[in-house]
């Protein structure tokens, strides 16, 4: 004696659901990244600007580039980079 039973899970997709997250909530987190990278491309023109400034007054702006990026670096990290590059140099008969 075969019974039908019924569940609250169901194959069939929800409308407005793909993969049990809803359009709105998608639409939602589509939204914020583009926010967000219309935030991003203002701050890349803002940083544009003040290397074009910096330009102006003299500044070697891949100079200013690198430093920024040591900057970002802990300093053993920045001292083992800097290492080895003396390293490298040397080798190459740069030094």
């Amino acid at each position: 004696m075969a019974t039908e039973t019924t569940s609250s899970s169901s194959a069939e997709p929800v409308p407005g659901e793909i993969a049990g997250i809803t359009a709105d909530r998608l639409r939602g987190f589509i939204e914020r990244v583009e926010r967000l990278e219309e935030e991003k491309k203002g701050i890349a023109d803002d940083i544009k600007e003040v290397y074009a400034e910096s330009k102006a007054l003299g500044f070697d702006t891949k100079i200013m580039r690198k430093i920024v990026s040591l900057r970002k670096l802990e300093q053993q990290e920045r001292m083992e980079q800097e290492e080895l590059i003396d390293v490298y140099k040397h080798a190459l008969g740069m030094v």
